[in-house]
């Protein structure tokens, strides 16, 4: 079912890469001020799901609008925040440096780095080159920047990977408030225990969307304990049916 006041929808998306069909004609909806989860195995279409809907994925048919515009529009390229698997920050700035440039390119308050680099936990490396940082700290000074303007849309893959289970908690803490006030939020995951945090779960296997709803529900209808019992019976049953 649509999601109300969807922020972002995708209709009948195809998408083929490497001469493959990796997206077969999926529907999918976000509304504004929900936090939707995005989950399934490493492989399944969730990174190009997401880069469609920033408007980086070349489609073979279907529509994705954001915001009411075409995905990619020039006028969204302020409104949606893009955090990719891979760092998308300078590794010879400092995390400050990095954050006043992406201040400036957005023209976002210079205040805002110091709610972000708060947000993020990276106060004591603020001062540091980005390429001395570990692996998860460079993760967070990327989710940083894709902070930093407040955008409406937020587009997020797998942003706790690699971090401490203190910081993934409080980073969803974080998603949480976002949603609430009024943001949404696509943020994948292929740990089904962050499922949980979510209002609304897709669950995707093979480039298609075996299921879209909320956690609550989706657990009821299973008839399963946790949602990692909910994925594998939504699996086996979809197995029946082909």
């Amino acid at each position: 079912m649509p999601a109300r006041d969807a922020a972002i929808e995708v209709r009948g998306l195809h998408v083929v890469r490497g001469g493959a069909e990796v997206l077969h004609g999926l529907d999918v909806d976000v509304a504004a001020g929900e936090l939707t989860g995005l989950l399934g195995p490493s492989g399944c279409g969730k990174s190009t799901l997401m880069r469609a809907v920033v408007g980086v994925q070349v489609v073979r048919s279907g529509t994705v609008t954001v915001l009411g515009r075409p995905a990619g529009a020039p006028e969204l390229r302020s409104r949606v925040g893009y955090l990719t698997q891979n760092p998308s920050v300078y590794g010879d700035l400092t995390v400050d440096e990095n954050l006043r440039y992406f201040a400036r390119v957005l023209g976002a308050d210079r205040a805002e780095i110091d709610r972000v680099i708060e947000t993020v936990s990276l106060e004591r490396f603020r001062g540091r080159r980005v390429g001395r940082l570990s692996g998860g700290q460079v993760a967070r000074v990327s989710l940083a920047t894709a902070l930093i303007n407040r955008p409406p849309v937020l587009v997020l893959d797998e942003p706790t990977v690699g971090l401490d289970p203190v910081l993934r908690e409080e980073l969803w803490s974080t998603f949480r408030d976002l949603a609430d006030d009024g943001a949404a939020l696509l943020v994948s995951s292929h740990v089904m225990d962050e499922a949980g945090h979510c209002d609304r779960l897709l669950l995707m296997r093979d480039g298609r969307i075996l299921a879209a709803e909320a956690p609550d529900a989706l657990l009821e209808r299973t008839g399963t304990d946790d949602l990692s019992g909910a994925f594998l019976a939504v699996i086996a049953a979809e197995e029946e049916r082909v």
